[in-house]
C-alpha cells in the first residue's frame, strides 16, 4: 500500500505545487504516493459557503466554524481511517525528523490547513486532530507548512531517493549537522578540497567527516547535543 495524504484546504490548487516536482513528483507519478487536496469550503454554510465567524469572546480576525470543518474531515476521511490527522498549528508538536520518519513509515497522513486566527477548539478535540508546527513563526495559512511535512516524509518512502544512505547521513538523523560537501574541481577560487577527501582512505575520510559533524553541530545547534545528553 502507498503512502497516501489527504489535505483539507480553502486552497486545493496550492496542491500538488512543489510537491509534483523533483522526488516527490517523481514518486507521485509512479504511485509510490498519493496525494488529494479536498476543498472545505465544499462544506461551507448558505449561499456563499460560509467558513468561518467572529472569534468568541471578541478580538480580531476571524476563526474557521468546527461544524463546517469537521464535516468536511467526515466527508473526506473515513470513521476507521488509520492515519493520523494533523493540524498545521504554531502551537504544535515541533516537527523533528524523528517525527518524520514515525509518519513516514505508517500508510500517510490527513493533514488540515488552518487559515485566518485558526480553527475552533473543539472540532481539534472532538475529531482527534494533532497539532504539528514546523517552526516559531507564523504563516499566512498551513498550506506550505503540510508541504514541508509531505516533502520531509516522501523523500524517506522506499524508492525515492536514489540510494539508502543518502538518508541516514544527512542532518539531524543522529542528532548532529550534516558535515561539508565537495565536489569537483578540486581547487576553485584558490579554495582546495581537502586533502583527507581525495586520500582514498576511507577510515580517515569517515573520521574527519564525524568530527566535522560535531565541530558544526556545537558551532551552529549546541542546543542538540544538549538534548541528546539531557
Amino acid at each position: 500500500m502507498s503512502f497516501s495524504a489527504t489535505i483539507l484546504t480553502l486552497y486545493p490548487d496550492m496542491f500538488p505545487g512543489p510537491l509534483g516536482m523533483s522526488l516527490s513528483g517523481d514518486a507521485l507519478t509512479r504511485g509510490v504516493w498519493s496525494l488529494e487536496a479536498k476543498n472545505i469550503r465544499d462544506h461551507g454554510l448558505g449561499r456563499h459557503r460560509t467558513v468561518d465567524d467572529t472569534p468568541a469572546g471578541g478580538g480580531p480576525g476571524m476563526v474557521i466554524r468546527c461544524d463546517v470543518l469537521a464535516s468536511a474531515i467526515d466527508a473526506n476521511v473515513p470513521e476507521n481511517d488509520p492515519r493520523p490527522k494533523l493540524l498545521m498549528s504554531p502551537r504544535g508538536k515541533p516537527l523533528t525528523q524523528a517525527y518524520v520518519r514515525e509518519l513516514a513509515a505508517g500508510p500517510g497522513v490527513v493533514i488540515v490547513c488552518g487559515r485566518f486566527e485558526g480553527v475552533d477548539e473543539r472540532v481539534i478535540e472532538a475529531r482527534g486532530l494533532q497539532e504539528v508546527s514546523i517552526g516559531d513563526y507564523v504563516l499566512s495559512g498551513g498550506e506550505m507548512a503540510a508541504m514541508i511535512v509531505l516533502d520531509s516524509c516522501v523523500r524517506l518512502l522506499p524508492g525515492v531517493m536514489g540510494k539508502e544512505a543518502s538518508g541516514t547521513e544527512e542532518s539531524f538523523e543522529s542528532n548532529r549537522l550534516e558535515y561539508p560537501h565537495y565536489t569537483r574541481p578540486r581547487e576553485w577560487e584558490g579554495r582546495p578540497i581537502p586533502d583527507v577527501l581525495l586520500s582514498g582512505n576511507h577510515a580517515m575520510i569517515e573520521r574527519w567527516r564525524r568530527e566535522e559533524s560535531e565541530r558544526i553541530t556545537r558551532e551552529r545547534r549546541p542546543d542538540l547535543l544538549t538534548s541528546e545528553r539531557g
